[in-house]
């Protein structure tokens, strides 16, 4: 499927724009999954201040859409009407200052990690366990072994989207579990984190324990997107799963991890809609087992 191209138009109106603009960009190769029809539009702004420009010049019928590095994403296969905006080398800065770490969103989970290792900052050490961006941490208040974003966050500087720059303190987000209350419309850009003066041996250790829980419980060479449904209160989503007989599951090109079963994996052929219908599925099949409906972690997005 091809989209009408507006790239034109749109340059037209904004003519100071750094930024790189295409029509009808793949998202598929942006995806962990693999698959996905195009963006109509495809911008990859060079900085804040030009994300800002774009925005209050891009006409208000026209949606946006925000991805990151695609692990926890599945973009349909019709591909995704008006703007999808990836954020690049201008947002992926890291920065440490005594106890804080500053990050753009652009940033993966693991290098801020990293980073705060490096310079004794403990606390982060759960982000080298996601496989994502800030900008995705904040969004779904990303967490893994004990620890969440609303733990260390101290503030989010973000875009709105009529191109406004404002920060959210850590209330103002509204943060819960895998969500937050900030305006869905807004795109994150940096984000600033206060962790504690902690020995670096302590702090890599930690680290060294979350990879080995990644890499001996979840299937991270394959093509998948992460965590796919919610944790229901008091219950864990691979368990219901499991109960429910689909360990190994398949539809088409996708399956069900035999490693952990909340995880999907795109064999080698699978379309978009080989996930989501497999991940249908599996809810529709859990419900009828358990009587928990399971809710959806990765994000869908497209026609």
């Amino acid at each position: 499927m091809t989209f009408p191209d507006i790239v034109p138009d749109l340059k037209s109106r904004m003519p100071d724009v750094r930024g790189r603009m295409s029509a009808n960009q793949e998202l598929g190769p942006f995806t962990w999954f693999r698959v996905g029809g195009p963006a109509q539009v495809f911008f990859a702004p060079e900085d804040e201040s030009d994300l800002a420009y774009f925005l209050a010049n891009l006409p208000h019928d026209i949606p946006v859409m925000v991805i990151g590095v695609g692990s926890n994403l599945i973009v349909r296969d019709g591909g995704v009407p008006g703007v999808v905006i990836r954020l690049g080398r201008g947002f992926n800065a890291i920065e440490a200052d005594e106890d804080s770490i500053k990050a753009g969103t652009a940033a993966l989970d693991k290098r801020v990690a990293e980073a705060a290792a490096a310079a004794g900052i403990g606390g982060l050490e759960f982000y080298f366990g996601i496989p994502g961006t800030i900008g995705g941490a904040l969004r779904m208040n990303a967490g893994a072994n004990g620890g969440e974003t609303k733990d260390v966050l101290v503030s989010a500087t973000g875009v709105t989207r009529a191109g406004a720059i404002v920060t959210l303190n850590n209330a103002a987000m509204g943060f819960r579990y895998r969500g937050n209350d900030a305006d869905p419309s807004m795109i994150f850009t940096s984000a600033l984190y206060h962790g504690v003066i902690t020995p670096a041996e302590a702090i890599r250790a930690r680290m060294a324990e979350v990879q080995n829980h990644r890499e001996t419980a979840q299937p991270i060479r394959e093509k998948t997107g992460g965590s796919t449904f919610k944790n229901p209160p008091g219950h864990s989503a691979w368990k219901l799963v499991d109960a429910a007989g689909l360990r190994g599951f398949k539809v088409g090109g996708a399956q069900v991890s035999e490693m952990h079963c909340n995880f999907l994996i795109n064999t080698g052929n699978a379309t978009a809609a080989d996930i989501e219908t497999l991940g249908e599925t599996i809810r529709t099949r859990v419900k009828e087992n358990s009587g928990v409906q399971l809710e959806w972690e990765i994000k869908r997005i497209g026609v």
